[in-house]
């Protein structure tokens, strides 16, 4: 009985992971093995060595080591009691991860079950013949060591350790559809043609079948209400089954403006008894993007505008929670972006799903980052490289293709092969093409495409899209210069869409400065917040007036830990988020975009918190989308202004007076008053 209230208080307080996977179903059970973990260093040699208690998901690097802006890359130990109950008998189980950073073997009873290279994909073995009735031992070595044969070798950020995401035990039939092919849901829903009249597709379910029984495979997809909109029955092959459903006059998944989803449900039958079944909610829809006039969703202009984001939470690093998932979807959509590049590795299923329910448009690619300015080379040859990127790309269409909010797979980030400005490296441009051609091997619907910092037409034919990384008016480049380079860059790209993978500029909540100091910032300790909003300002109104641009996508979403960072307020940081790294404080540039992104009646006054002045001639910016507002200070009007195209109302060579100057601003949206207000104190 303690054993069974052990299991079903794990399961509620872990239950939305198993939500995520979505993979429970009659005679299937899905067990979260969260909580009972310990662990400690690999190099704690001692029969008796303690385990430190932990939860899953957990890192060991949350944090950097003190002093320094290095963290813990090692091996360390986990492991937990197993407990294989009699009413598990004559049944099949399988060990589920959704993410183990960045190599883990693991062990059952001490006999290895398998090794798994890379961190932020899924991995499932099949434990049945490991494991006997009662308490088993579970253990995993989880390693992020730097290593040349596991993706990534580089990157402008932190390779937490540990089991950082979820764990599960699947329990099944002899019979059962495959939690253990690639750790994919066991069904792709294939949609083979799309429109407003009809959806064509095509379920395809990967099983295992031992009993030699007779079964059948019955799919069924479900609207929103929960109601069968049609179904079909096929026997079940072993290996792989497909069933074709055609459903009339779909509703279809069309972003942000109607996230509609369907499930589907797809059972293993003995008659009329289940023997295993998995639901999958997904959207129908279709896309395509036009080198002159961007993205289209199911025939409609979207605009892609929108964010790059890690997996990092101050405190939490990369195991994160559902609260920290659902914190920053709530912000995303506050901004108004319709779009989300997810960097530079797949990210939690969590993140995905609420994609899914709110409509974000993503972008999600392999870890295969090059080394943008640092001083690595070779690495495309090192022993293993090649066939880890492969793995990677094949288990992340498989684990995460039923999704619609999925548009795009990439290839990489910033790997060079511009040898007229870089060290030469290993030309890449072939294995490119081979990574894109496993995409397009198992899925032939969506684009392909990468993000680079260089000379793009060395890349030219690899993939469906491309995308720039370029941070114009923050490093080398001078504002203003966007819109030259972007038209040149349409130009030259022989009819391949061109988009904005990166873009944007650091920023401390606490360091300010104006008028400003043209001088480059990027490297220095002193990253005003007012240079990354007119840094985002001079972007913006390049970018906005060019739909062309397939995507326009912001470095970065919130702030981040990154070892190479020795800049800015605190080293160990990239402070080019719009959020800061608690996501407690938005600056100033997130209110910016809001304004432009969000139709929301809003306004907001930058520098809100450069509160202490020494200057008495300053401007007032504002960022609002009403039609006109009214600055007043100390209760004095000053005047009123209409908003520019990109919604910023400038009042420039305002005085204050010595003392506090209390900073008001208002206007109406109807009949409602709109206000925003700071106080500045001029000394």
């Amino acid at each position: 009985m303690r054993h069974l209230l052990t299991i079903l208080s794990t399961f509620l307080l872990s239950a939305f992971s198993a939500l995520a996977l979505d993979l429970g179903g009659q005679n299937r059970q899905d067990i979260c093995l969260n909580e009972g973990w310990g662990y400690h260093s690999i190099f704690e040699v001692a029969k008796k060595a303690p385990f430190e208690p932990v939860t899953l998901p957990h890192t060991w690097n949350v944090r950097f080591i003190p002093g320094t802006v290095r963290y813990d890359r090692a091996m360390n130990v986990y492991n937990r009691t197993l407990n294989i109950t009699p009413e598990m008998r004559d049944k099949r189980l399988f060990l589920y991860f959704e993410g183990v950073n960045s190599v883990s073997t693991v062990f059952i009873n001490r006999h290895i079950v398998g090794e798994h290279k890379g961190g932020y994909l899924a991995f499932c073995y099949e434990i049945t013949d490991f494991v006997k009735e009662g308490d088993n031992l579970l253990e995993v070595w989880a390693s992020n060591a730097f290593r040349t044969d596991v993706l990534p070798i580089s990157g402008d950020f932190n390779v937490y350790g540990g089991i950082h995401r979820p764990c599960h035990l699947i329990v099944t039939e002899q019979d059962c559809i495959r939690p253990d092919f690639y750790a994919s849901p066991g069904i792709l829903i294939r949609q083979e043609q799309v429109s407003e009249q009809k959806a064509d597709l095509r379920i395809e379910t990967f099983l295992s079948l031992k009993s030699g029984r007779n079964l059948t495979l019955k799919a069924e997809v479900k609207d929103a209400a929960g109601n069968v909109i049609v179904n079909a029955t096929r026997a079940a092959q072993d290996s792989v089954t497909n069933i074709p459903l055609t459903l009339q006059n779909p509703h279809l998944w069309q972003g942000k403006q109607d996230p509609y989803l369907y499930t589907v449900e797809v059972s293993l039958m003995n008659g009329d008894k289940v023997v295993d079944q998995v639901c999958q909610k997904t959207g129908l829809r279709y896309f395509h993007v036009d080198a002159d006039q961007g993205f289209f969703l199911n025939g409609k202009y979207l605009d892609l505008v929108g964010f790059n984001r890690h997996d990092d939470f101050d405190g939490r690093g990369s195991a994160l929670l559902p609260k920290h998932y659902k914190k920053d979807m709530e912000l995303i959509l506050e901004s108004g972006a319709t779009f989300m590049r997810l960097a530079h590795y797949p990210h939690n299923e969590e993140m995905y799903r609420l994609s899914d329910e709110n409509g974000i448009v993503l972008w999600t690619e392999i870890p295969f980052c090059g080394p943008g300015g640092m001083a690595y080379t070779g690495f495309l040859n090192t022993p293993g490289f090649k066939e880890n990127a492969r793995q990677c790309a094949r288990e992340l269409v498989y684990q995460k293709f039923n999704h619609p909010s999925i548009c795009f797979w990439a290839i990489f980030n910033e790997v060079l092969v511009d040898k007229d400005n870089f060290i030469g490296y290993d030309d890449p441009t072939e294995f490119f093409k081979e990574i894109n051609a496993i995409y397009k091997g198992i899925d032939k619907t969506r684009l392909t495409t990468f993000a680079t910092c260089v000379d793009t037409k060395l890349y030219l034919g690899i993939a469906d899209l491309l995308a720039w990384n370029k941070y114009f008016g923050w490093y080398s480049d001078a504002v203003g210069k966007a819109d030259k380079f972007f038209d040149n860059a349409k130009a030259e790209a022989d009819g391949t869409p061109v988009g904005v993978s990166e873009y944007g500029a650091g920023a401390s909540i606490n360091q300010h400065s104006w008028p400003l100091d043209n001088a480059n910032k990027a490297d220095g300790h002193f990253h005003p917040e007012e240079a990354q909003a007119t840094c985002h300002e001079s972007n913006w109104a390049c970018f906005h007036t060019r739909p062309y641009l397939w995507c326009k996508t912001i470095w970065h979403f919130a702030d981040i830990q990154s070892y190479q960072r020795k800049e800015g307020e605190k080293d160990g940081f990239n402070d080019k988020g719009l959020i800061t790294y608690d996501r407690k404080t938005k600056k100033d540039a997130f209110w910016f975009y809001k304004a432009n992104w969000n139709p929301e009646p809003m306004i907001y006054i930058a520098s809100r918190r450069f509160t202490q002045r020494t200057q008495a001639q300053t401007d007032v910016r504002v960022y609002t989308n009403l039609k006109q507002v009214t600055l007043y200070i100390n209760g004095q009007k000053i005047g009123k202004m209409k908003p520019d195209e990109i919604h910023r109302a400038l009042f420039n060579g305002v005085t204050l007076q010595p003392g506090d100057n209390l900073i008001r601003v208002e206007g109406k949206s109807g009949k409602q008053l709109i206000s925003d207000e700071c106080t500045w104190t001029l000394q």
